[in-house]
């Protein structure tokens, strides 16, 4: 288990964003506590989310939000994660945006994907000679785009160290749950997923 620092977890998001994606992620580590905190105190991580610029994101469904930061005026941050959804095939051509998701990765602990957010680190040139997975109507895609990157469909995430990729939609919250057990012990992901209500065997 490593140190108890307050940890910036950044989400990227755009429009046509898959909602669970990032709100389940954001929902692990939002309210991940330090052993016999209580209230809003102990807090491990600070979830922050980030938009290519300061104006509302429609996600998926039409879920309308505000981002915390923009790619120009974020903190630093420990922990980068980008999520899928339908916008990740504009956004795979985005050249700023892909510089700032490899420019991230640079200074990240850990960077992670969910979902087709997977495609976004391979267009960042992030992934090649790693094993990586995404969402099962994705695999095809990513291992035509892609065969540089070892993609897996057998499994909800995968764990390369710095890089973590996870398959889609509820996988992100398997996977986020995986990374506060790695970083603070599987008692407080234990509680986390309690808080949440959430099935996990760890």
């Amino acid at each position: 288990m490593t140190d108890s620092r307050l940890r910036n977890v950044g989400i990227l998001i755009f429009d046509e964003v898959e909602v669970l994606d990032f709100c389940g992620p954001f929902e692990v580590f939002s309210i991940a506590r330090a052993p016999g905190a209580t209230g809003d105190e102990g807090g491990l991580f600070r979830a922050l989310t980030i938009a290519e610029r300061a104006e509302t994101i429609r996600c998926r469904g039409g879920l309308l939000v505000q981002p915390h930061h923009t790619v120009d005026d974020h903190p630093d941050l420990d922990v980068l994660l980008v999520p899928g959804g339908q916008g990740t095939r504009r956004e795979r051509e985005n050249p700023r945006l892909l510089r700032w998701i490899a420019e991230q990765d640079q200074r990240t602990e850990i960077t992670a994907s969910v979902c087709t957010g997977s495609l976004l680190l391979a267009a960042a040139e992030l992934l090649a000679g790693h094993r990586a997975t995404t969402h099962w109507a994705a695999i095809d895609l990513q291992r035509t785009y892609h065969p540089d990157i070892e993609t897996v469909d057998d499994e909800r995430f995968v764990d390369e160290g710095h890089l973590v990729t996870s398959a889609g939609v509820s996988a992100g919250i398997d996977m986020a749950l995986h990374l506060v057990a790695r970083l603070h012990g599987p008692d407080v992901a234990g509680t986390t997923a309690r808080q949440m209500e959430y099935s996990w065997d760890g």
